[in-house]
């Protein structure tokens, strides 16, 4: 009789509750192994190599570096490395945010045992895991670009300018420059044929697009 080798998963998460279930429902399943958890991005970026994970459950809110920002120095370490964003989070800019920076799956905190495993096991062999709510999100973007020629980026910038964020935080919160934002902006209103903030969140809001 053939074994079959247990995926090798290592999980980021600063709740200590949150942590031990998942690891509880891991490794009670045949053909998974937690081999590693962290409490922050800084511990796994210094103990990962050690662990050799093929799949990384990674969590958002974590104190100081935010899993997103650990997202491609985590794959500096591993390239290879399945990094599946576990999280409370659903809106779409986060979403979009952590699938920019190369992550491959995105499961919401609270999904079932069986949704997680599974969500690990299509990870694993080559699959982009999401629930439901968020696989509706990302259809929902193409089809909104698709409408408005602006691209997912753009509409994101978009939104941002409709909540009257200025250039700076945009910035910030895309992890682009501010120059980044400034020709997304110009973009934006050459496509919508508008030369102004207002009138930009004005037609978008008009046409259902924010």
């Amino acid at each position: 009789m053939t074994h079959t080798p247990s995926i090798k998963i290592c999980i980021i998460e600063d709740d200590a509750l949150i942590l031990k279930s998942l690891q509880q429902v891991l490794n009670n399943a045949e053909g998974y192994s937690v081999t590693g958890t962290f409490f922050s991005a800084e511990a796994a970026l210094e103990n990962l190599k050690e662990h050799h994970p093929d799949v990384l459950l990674l969590d958002i809110d974590l104190p100081g570096m935010s899993g997103i920002e650990a997202i491609p120095k985590l794959h500096k370490l591993q390239p290879e490395l399945n990094i599946v964003m576990l999280t409370v989070h659903e809106e779409s800019e986060i979403v979009f945010s952590a699938l920019r920076q190369g992550a491959v799956g995105y499961l919401v905190k609270g999904s079932n045992s069986k949704f997680l495993l599974q969500g690990i096991s299509e990870v694993f062999d080559g699959g982009a895991p999401m629930s439901p709510s968020i696989a509706r999100q990302v259809i929902a973007s193409f089809t909104m670009s698709k409408e408005t020629s602006l691209s997912d980026r753009e509409l994101e910038v978009l939104q941002k300018l409709s909540n009257g964020t200025n250039n700076k935080q945009i910035a910030e919160d895309l992890f682009v420059s501010t120059n980044t934002v400034k020709a997304h902006i110009k973009n934006i209103y050459k496509k919508l044929h508008v030369h102004s903030r207002a009138e930009a969140v004005s037609k978008a809001i008009k046409k259902g697009w924010i």
